[in-house]
């Protein structure tokens, strides 16, 4: 079976909202999981009567990535299912606050791979 892969590295959404998004489209068509996206995006959709949108528009623009890298590869667009979507925790970064108080709050980023194959 030949697969393609998309990644990107330090993504600032919630790794919970991405680990139920990852959990949903795992398994499905590349048509039909952009469609369960884009769906969340606009409102239509909801899982769990939760739509988290801004992990959803970075998963999609990674999976168009990844679609793209499958034409690149030759790979029959009909034919791609998500293989593997894999989310990370990344690096902890502080959100900077004023002198005054000399502390931020620390915030979380994610590392996403999305692997699809031809069926």
């Amino acid at each position: 079976m030949a697969t393609a892969y998309a990644k990107l590295f330090d993504a600032r959404i919630s790794p919970k909202h991405s680990s139920v998004l990852g959990k949903e489209l795992r398994g499905k068509n590349v048509s039909k999981a952009k469609e369960i996206l884009e769906g969340l995006i606009s409102g239509r959709r909801n899982i769990d009567g939760r739509r988290y949108v801004n992990a959803s528009k970075k998963l999609l623009e990674v999976l168009n990535a990844a679609e793209a890298n499958a034409r690149i590869k030759n790979l029959d667009a009909e034919k791609l299912f998500v293989k593997n979507i894999k989310t990370d925790k990344a690096s902890k970064f502080m959100r900077p606050r004023s002198l005054w108080h000399m502390r931020g709050q620390e915030r979380r980023s994610i590392n996403i791979l999305i692997e699809i194959e031809e069926r």
